[in-house]
């Protein structure tokens, strides 16, 4: 981040804040001023729905209670994936997944790493196409709140809620509907959002009053061929980045 010379800088795991055990020094490090954020993984409508919320306070009980919970059930969704993988023939075992969680909470992105670098598939890509996504041999389908359920948790902790890469909905209504319960912003800026896509979505933010914000979905250098970050104009994120520092 300081190589890039990145000003604000958020890291948005999903359903933990570890990431700002050393936030301090993580200012140091970075040279940015640091934003506390999470990626809260909830379930409406068949949709996998990401809901970030930043700027939450660490110790709110109830959405700790919340993030919690949501990793218990990554652990076990994760240990579904992998009977499942066994059953179908790969031996993966579940200490290797959890070897590259590398202290995050795990998901499919690290069975699917996993999975790449014990040489069962050819790429990331290729895991989830031919075992992880819904249809494939390992699906498991993901239990979690509602994104309802986290705007409110987020709000409680004191945090401004944003609704994460869009355009992976399935039902473009959820936008919508979040919008009437609390949203505050909208991923208008993704990696693989189109350039109408980003149109489409800076109009849904403005006709929502929803302020837009960026984000680079970084995984893993194997996962996030372009890399951690986005290049934005400040303008386009500046009532986001009133509301947060």
């Amino acid at each position: 981040m300081r190589r890039r010379g990145v000003g604000v800088l958020s890291i948005t795991d999903h359903d933990t804040l570890e990431a700002y055990d050393g936030e301090p020094d993580m200012a140091a490090a970075s040279g940015a001023r640091i934003v506390r954020g999470v990626e809260i993984n909830t379930t409406y409508r068949g949709n996998e729905v990401h809901v970030l919320g930043f700027g939450v306070r660490r110790g709110a009980e109830a959405f700790e209670a919340a993030l919690a919970s949501n990793r218990a059930a990554r652990t076990e969704r994760v240990a579904q994936i992998v009977r499942r993988l066994n059953a179908h023939g790969i031996p993966l075992a579940a200490e290797a997944v959890a070897a590259e969680t590398r202290g995050s909470s795990v998901g499919r992105p690290h069975v699917a790493i996993a999975l790449l670098r014990a040489g069962y598939v050819r790429s990331i890509d290729a895991a989830f196409r031919t075992l992880l996504a819904r249809g494939c041999p390992a699906y498991v389908p993901s239990l979690h709140m509602t994104p309802q359920e986290a705007i409110d948790l987020v709000a409680g902790a004191g945090g401004v809620c944003v609704l994460a890469h869009p355009g992976r909905l399935t039902d473009d209504g959820i936008v919508d509907e979040l919008a009437e319960c609390g949203l505050v912003g909208l991923e208008v800026f993704y990696p693989s959002h189109s350039p109408s896509q980003r149109s489409y979505f800076r109009g849904r933010a403005r006709d929502l009053g929803l302020v837009m914000t960026a984000g680079s979905d970084f995984h893993d250098p194997r996962y996030n061929a372009a890399g951690v970050g986005m290049d934005v104009d400040e303008d386009d994120i500046r009532p986001f980045l009133d509301l947060v520092l």
